[in-house]
């Protein structure tokens, strides 16, 4: 929103400082603060507003160090990191960028049903929460929504010279002979609509995804959602599950999805810089450069929500922020491209995952094959299984913290490693 007002006013009266907010940088910075101010403004007050509602988490007992010492704490925390990501993106964000739209789609879509989740459990007394299948239901329409985004946006398209988008048959939607960055003349180079991604660890780093259907020759791109919309839907639903099931430790999920926000908002800027792009040699993705934007304001979301959340906790995000922070970190990784990288990026998330899958499935198998079952793990998600083992939860989360970071960083290096 401001930066359309200031620059009509850049533009009609020439006003000085105007200019900035041409700046990707300035609005990044910008917005990271904003969120920082809002969610410490805010934060305090929806927490007080929590406890005068008596919206606190009821604790099943696991027999798990500090457990009871929780029971009461206000859950619901989650809307602190939407508002500290919503108010600045759409302050400081182009608001007629499909990627910005989407990206606020998302939020507030998954928002919902998380928020619905925590209402039915806290306010109706359920602990079941909102009914599995339709929780699921919810994440494949948003999936639907976003793959037909990707495919169909005029805006969603990659940079390529001309001789690249004819060898590969792309569709050119436009040619550009501007660097739309300095607004200098360049060599020609086109737009084109494709489902190509970038691979890690390969040479050309680059996949179509009309290869998986390569016997139908020209026919492949026009069927090709067949692949690509069942692939989002999933990297969709399943990181969003793995961002809620690693919220279950003070600051654990935060932290975490506060380094994978990090991360993208990096590859975003590399992904939308002519000459980064090329030097890294990957996909050039025009009008990207706004989510490092979105991603300035979902860091600072975080961060401030951490404020809050770090142990002893003052307040749970219950689903109504873990499935949010689940959907924006997978909506991001998939609109850039990335979304390969997501079982290192989101390698915590994928751990926790695991472990609960693993441990339900060793159990049923132990349970027919030796009429009683076992357990792999001491209990899951992993995290529970650290803190059976008698590791105090602060440093559980601390070294889940020191591995998240590790993994974004392997996730960046990957981008030279061919």
């Amino acid at each position: 929103m401001l930066y359309h007002i200031f620059a009509l006013l850049q533009d009609k009266y020439d006003i000085p400082g105007a200019g900035l907010f041409q700046y990707i940088s300035f609005r990044a910075g910008l917005a990271i603060i904003l969120s920082l101010v809002i969610s410490m403004l805010l934060g305090g007050r929806i927490i007080k507003f929590l406890r005068k509602q008596q919206i606190g988490e009821t604790i099943r007992d696991l027999g798990l160090e500090g457990q009871n010492e929780k029971a009461g704490t206000p859950t619901m925390g989650g809307v602190i990191i939407i508002l500290a990501t919503l108010v600045p993106a759409i302050l400081l964000a182009r608001l007629d960028n499909v990627y910005v739209i989407l990206m606020i789609i998302v939020t507030v879509w998954m928002a919902l049903i998380g928020f619905t989740d925590d209402y039915i459990k806290v306010f109706k007394k359920d602990k079941g929460g909102l009914k599995g299948r339709t929780k699921v239901l919810g994440q494949v329409v948003l999936g639907l929504i976003v793959g037909l985004v990707m495919l169909f946006s005029d805006q969603v398209v990659v940079r390529m010279s001309p001789a690249e988008a004819e060898l590969g048959g792309y569709e050119i939607l436009e040619r550009v002979n501007i660097n739309p960055r300095t607004n200098q003349p360049t060599k020609e180079s086109v737009y084109v609509k494709t489902t190509l991604t970038n691979v890690p660890f390969l040479k050309g780093n680059n996949l179509d995804y009309t290869t998986f259907l390569w016997f139908l020759k020209d026919n492949a791109s026009t069927w090709v959602w067949v692949i690509f919309l069942p692939l989002i839907i999933i990297i969709v639903t399943a990181v969003s599950n793995g961002a809620n099931l690693t919220d279950g430790l003070d600051g654990l999920a935060t932290g975490v999805s506060a380094v994978v926000g990090g991360t993208l908002g990096i590859l975003a800027y590399v992904s939308s810089h002519t000459l980064f792009a090329d030097y890294l040699n990957i996909l050039y993705l025009p009008y990207t450069s706004e989510l490092v934007v979105f991603s300035a304001c979902f860091i600072g979301g975080c961060i401030g929500f951490l404020w809050y959340n770090a142990y002893p906790a003052k307040v749970f995000m219950g689903d109504t922020g873990s499935l949010t922070i689940g959907g924006i970190i997978a909506t991001m990784a998939i609109v850039l491209r990335k979304e390969l990288l997501i079982p290192l990026l989101c390698g915590i998330f994928l751990v926790e995952n695991l472990s609960v899958v693993l441990q339900v499935f060793y159990f049923k198998y132990t349970r027919k094959k030796y009429g009683e079952g076992r357990r792999l793990f001491r209990m899951a998600p992993l995290h529970h299984h650290y803190q059976k083992l008698g590791m105090h939860e602060s440093k559980i989360v601390a070294r889940f913290w020191i591995v998240s970071v590790l993994l974004a960083v392997l996730t960046i290096i990957t981008l030279k490693i061919r």
